[in-house]
């Protein structure tokens, strides 16, 4: 089954399921629909960063600091967060991410508006991304990333994702110990 024909629960804005729908339709008309973020840092608290695609359905090749997807219908939040992370940055046994924060995301246009749940994982395991979702990839210091913030061109929901972690003072990343 191919990206477009993934079977998506239709949420209102209340984040309440309406209905289910084929995420290439949920793109092309809009609909509300549910995403996870996952912020992945290493023993040292660096953050997983990496390029995207350029195969991907939304923000090909644009540059990201969470791995995460779409939730699939009757998926939980927390569900698809694990498997997301797994899934993306290849690895099992993935301690459970802790939920952070939700906010409503509006894409202006691109691909409707999704329900945002943002996480936090730490990751000891050797990393081996999934080559059909990352370009590149590599763990960033706090201040590394911030530098790379106004040079690299950002997935404009991860952007929001980092912001909502700054207001609630979580934004910032910090060495480990």
């Amino acid at each position: 089954m191919s990206a477009a024909e993934e079977i998506l629960d239709v949420v209102d804005e209340h984040d309440r399921v309406i209905g289910q729908a084929p995420r290439g339709e949920v793109y092309a008309r809009g609909l509300i629909h549910r995403c996870v973020f996952v912020r992945v840092l290493d023993a040292e608290g660096r953050v997983f960063v990496h390029r995207r695609t350029p195969t991907k359905l939304v923000f090909p090749s644009m540059y990201d600091m969470f791995v995460g997807g779409v939730v699939g219908a009757g998926e939980s939040y927390d569900e698809a967060a694990l498997r997301e992370a797994e899934e993306e940055l290849g690895v099992r046994g993935l301690p459970r991410p802790e939920p952070v924060t939700k906010f409503l995301y509006d894409s202006a246009g691109v691909a409707g508006k999704w329900w945002s749940a943002v996480y936090q994982v730490r990751c000891d395991l050797p990393v081996n991304p999934q080559v059909e979702e990352v370009a590149w990839h590599a763990f960033l210091t706090g201040e590394e990333l911030r530098a790379r913030l106004g040079e690299w061109a950002w997935v404009p929901d991860g952007l929001a994702a980092y912001e909502r972690l700054r207001e609630r003072g979580a934004g910032e990343v910090r060495p480990a110990g």
